[in-house]
């Protein structure tokens, strides 16, 4: 009997190892990624279990981490070898700490990140941002990058500046800021990547101000270019070229840039016929550049901020010819230059207009009432800085503003009165925001809670608040309508997003998804782990 029960489990060993001898033997003739895949099969054939998401192709593994937070990307990446490559093999986009000890790393970086066509590089400004070769380094293991975004890499070059573009031709979006290059490395790029659509300069601290600055531009990218933005440049009249010579230019935003745009624009327009979108703020702009700005004929979106020279005549001009105006936003910085007059130039010419921000500017009843009674797809206004807008004045806008779902009040001499007309008025508006207006109190906001259970009433007295006015234009004046999407690039070494969504409303429509989808993905693995432990 113990004889016999010997003899079994000698020869159930030696089964066992001449089982392990043939797996040993066939696992040495496959590769490792087939090894990868048994050995994921068997730990899912332990106990009888099985993995459904292992079972997911990989495109739809991709598809599931393209949904998740930067967070939770990195967490999925550490459950397994598959999940790693993937993980990386999905990733396009890819926000890097741009320091100078960065560049002994690109190459394991991009190893693991090959599919990256976003990629931006930020450097903290006291510390030593990388350098030409780093930057080469990464445009030739990042041929099919789109966009790039660059801050503070102070010791990036016109050679190196060129290098890249010669390698990633295919760029669409440049923005820089911070940077030391000039103007032969921006139009080395312009020059090299005929597919720019947005370009995006801010402090460049290369280009020489005064008269020899050399001129930027147009360069085969001007065929493209959709979109200037320029910012806090001593000398951006040297992009004057690059303006003039994008035919299909539809957006140009100036912001703090010194020189005499008067003498610009009128050259900007007779070769820039389509252009639908203008932002001017703290620029040497008068009624003349607003004349020439009148004959794009599709203007849709005008930002007057801090332009102390621009008057009603100006704004006459523009309303009179540019019909199609859908927003406008002016900003009088209280030199009561702006007021009625131009106002109603807009009311009259303008009856498509659907946003309304006026800060430090003095309208009054008068001109709030024709904008109402013309404008009547009018669904956004702002008033704030303003010593004429109260009580009377916002009765007006209770009663004629029909459309009107946003309103903002700030600084004004506004009343519970005020406050009390839009209970019964303006049968369309979801919100109200008021702020620093010491005539409405908090009961006053209260009752019109009460009296509109639907409308959501934001009060903000400001008694905890600098009431000093910053230079950030309508965006510091508490208006919110004009949604404005900041990405962070900094934090983490390496922190990304892969969606490439640009808007509020579909950010807010994910993260409830994210967050439903990543928990699910902890849950299968916690079972998992705890199954084969």
């Amino acid at each position: 009997m113990g004889q016999s029960a010997s003899t079994a489990k000698l020869t159930g060993r030696r089964d066992s190892n001449h089982s392990q001898r043939l797996k040993s033997k066939s696992t040495a003739l496959i590769c490792p990624m087939q090894l990868e895949e048994a050995e994921e099969f068997d730990r899912r054939s332990i106990d009888g279990l099985s993995d459904f998401i292992s079972d997911l192709p990989d495109e739809c593994l991709a598809c599931v981490f393209q949904s998740l937070s930067p967070i939770d990307r990195k967490r999925c990446s550490l459950v397994c070898r598959r999940w790693l490559r993937i993980e990386g093999q999905s990733r396009h986009r890819l926000s890097l700490n741009a320091q100078s000890d960065l560049h002994p790393l690109i190459p394991s970086i991009f190893s693991r990140f090959d599919a990256v066509t976003k990629l931006a590089l930020k450097c903290d400004r006291r510390s030593v941002s990388i350098g030409d070769e780093a930057l080469v380094l990464i445009s030739e293991r990042c041929r099919n990058l789109t966009r790039l975004k660059l801050r503070a890499c102070r010791d990036l070059t016109d050679a190196g500046m060129l290098a890249f573009a010669k390698n990633c031709r295919g760029l669409k979006k440049l923005s820089c800021g911070s940077c030391t290059f000039g103007a032969k490395g921006m139009n080395a790029v312009l020059d090299n990547c005929p597919a720019i659509e947005e370009l995006s300069v801010k402090r460049l601290r290369g280009i020489t101000d005064g008269a020899a600055a050399e001129p930027i531009g147009p360069g085969v990218a001007a065929a493209s270019l959709k979109t200037i933005c320029l910012k806090e440049l001593y000398n951006g009249q040297c992009f004057g070229p690059l303006i003039i010579g994008a035919k299909n230019l539809k957006s140009l935003k100036l912001f703090r840039c010194s020189g005499d745009w008067d003498k610009l624009f009128p050259l900007v327009v007779d070769r820039v016929t389509g252009m639908v979108e203008i932002h001017m703020e703290r620029i040497q702009v008068s009624d003349v550049g607003l004349m020439a700005i009148a004959n794009c004929l599709n203007l849709e979106i005008l930002h007057l901020v801090k332009t102390p020279e621009c008057t009603n005549a100006g704004l006459g001009a523009v309303a009179e010819k540019c019909k199609l105006l859908r927003k406008l936003h002016i900003d009088g910085w209280k030199a009561n230059r702006i007021g009625d007059q131009g106002l109603i130039a807009v009311a009259k010419s303008c009856p498509n207009l659907q946003e309304l921000v006026l800060i430090g500017v003095n309208p009054t009843k008068l001109s709030l009432a024709i904008l109402a009674s013309n404008c009547q797809n009018l669904e956004r206004l702002a008033l704030c800085g303003s010593d004429t807008v109260g009580d009377a004045e916002i009765t007006c806008i209770a009663v004629k503003c029909i459309a009107l779902k946003k309103l903002c009040i700030k600084s004004c001499p506004v009343s519970d009165h005020g406050i009390e007309a839009l209970a019964s008025g303006c049968p369309n508006l979801v919100k109200v925001k008021v702020k620093k207006c010491r005539g409405v109190t908090s009961e006053g906001a209260d009752w019109l809670r009460t009296s509109r259970g639907s409308l959501a009433v934001n009060l903000d007295t400001g008694e905890h608040l600098d009431a000093s006015t910053s230079d950030g234009g309508a965006q510091d004046n508490g208006v919110e309508f004009p949604a404005v999407l900041a990405g962070p690039i900094g934090g983490p070494t390496i922190a990304s997003s892969s969606t490439g969504r640009s808007t509020s409303f579909k950010l807010l429509g994910l993260w409830s998804g994210r967050s439903l989808v990543a928990c699910t993905l902890r849950r299968l693995a916690s079972s998992n782990g705890s199954s084969r432990s």
